[in-house]
């Protein structure tokens, strides 16, 4: 399944809304999109997984770049991510730099 990015603003959150599944095919257009969000300067960056269905390891090197473009105050928080995605979230630890949150 493609993968669909949107961005978007809202008050002082950059939004990336991701649907279909986060592979090494599709990682280049969320790479993108973080590249664009890096530069509106938000305090945080809100990143909705509750439409991926799939998040290959290519989809925590993404997570990991998101951290690497954004400035150090900048929160990044997952959004809904399904229990397999979060679980592989944590599993590679980066649920400690990275917020999850069932919202």
């Amino acid at each position: 399944m493609p993968l669909s990015v949107s961005l978007s603003i809202e008050g002082d959150t950059t939004v990336i809304e991701l649907t279909g599944e986060l592979d090494a095919k599709t990682a280049p257009d969320f790479h993108r999109t973080i590249e664009k969000a890096a530069g509106h300067g938000t305090q945080t960056v809100e990143i909705r997984m509750a439409g991926v269905g799939y998040m290959a390891s290519a989809g925590l090197r993404s997570l990991v770049f998101a951290q690497q473009k954004v400035a150090n105050d900048v929160t990044i928080k997952v959004v809904g991510a399904i229990e397999p995605v979060s679980r592989t979230i944590r599993t590679a630890g980066l649920d400690r730099s990275i917020v999850l949150s069932d919202e």
